[in-house]
């Protein structure tokens, strides 16, 4: 059985600063806590955990000497209290997620109506509705056009989660026109989202089996494991090399292996070890 690797998978940058500066706190202080799970990777913040990185939930919990923003950055009013505190901080928000939280900044400065195009709920989200939320604006989280509230007035902003597939873009640019509305558009998708979905694409359509590797929590590794299967619905998503069941394999010639941006590099090895021993 051949095992292939997408062109694009596995830890961006990103995650990989992140993580970096994870361990570069735990070695250098005591009580240093990530406010919330560093990345959506259940398996990696369990590693950490046991390195000396505490999760928290607020910053009422635990005793930190240093406070550790996760990539997916948080509102700047949580920057604000971790200074008057006097926690020390490690911002590993990711640069792509400030970029676009300074955009969703802008729009809202500008008095702009801002739609964040992304999933309700999701921490970077809440984060870009803070920052356009600053200056009293109007903001609306949309995940499709039919999404789009009717009051909507303008000037209009746009800003988009940064792991956002671009139809997602496309459709919601679509309904605006078709309004009649000529929306200024931050587009804040990161480019290395679009290369691993784009590359998993392309892998899905050339083997008989699909493996995509990270955190069931992560939004870009479920992005990626949906797109996988619309071309190839013999597509599996797991945490970890230990789900796999070689009966799932019995007759495959080609398996194509991917991953999120938030998987190591060492969790795709041991996935594509386990294939290739089969």
């Amino acid at each position: 059985m051949e095992v292939l690797r997408a062109n694009c998978a596995g830890a961006c940058y990103g995650v990989q600063r992140a993580l970096d500066m994870a361990l570069e706190a735990v070695e250098s202080h005591e009580r240093v806590c990530s406010l919330g799970p560093l990345i959506h990777n259940p398996q990696v913040v369990s590693e950490l955990q046991e390195k000396g990185l505490s999760v928290i939930d607020s910053l009422d919990e635990g005793d930190p000497e240093v406070v550790l923003v996760r990539s997916h950055g948080v509102a700047p009013e949580v920057l604000q209290e971790i200074d008057r505190r006097g926690f020390q901080l490690v911002d590993a928000t990711c640069p792509h997620v400030a970029r676009a939280q300074r955009a969703a900044a802008e729009l809202g400065a500008a008095g702009c109506c801002v739609l964040v195009v992304g999933e309700k709920g999701h921490p970077e989200v809440e984060g870009l509705v803070a920052y356009a939320s600053q200056t009293d604006a109007k903001v609306v989280v949309v995940a499709d056009p039919r999404e789009i509230p009717d009051d909507l007035y303008e000037p209009v902003g746009v800003v988009v989660q940064t792991t956002q597939k671009r139809s997602a873009l496309d459709a919601v640019l679509q309904e605006l026109d078709a309004r009649g509305m000529q929306p200024q558009v931050k587009k804040t998708i990161c480019s290395a989202t679009t290369r691993r979905q784009d590359s998993a694409a392309q892998l899905a359509s050339t083997v008989d089996a699909m493996v995509v590797i990270g955190g069931r929590n992560s939004s870009n590794t479920t992005r990626l494991a949906s797109i996988c299967t619309d071309i190839c619905p013999r597509t599996f998503h797991v945490e970890d090399v230990a789900e796999l069941q070689p009966e799932w394999f019995a007759d495959c010639g080609k398996v194509g292996v991917t991953a999120g941006a938030s998987t190591p590099e060492s969790h795709i090895v041991k996935v594509e070890e386990f294939l290739r021993s089969l």
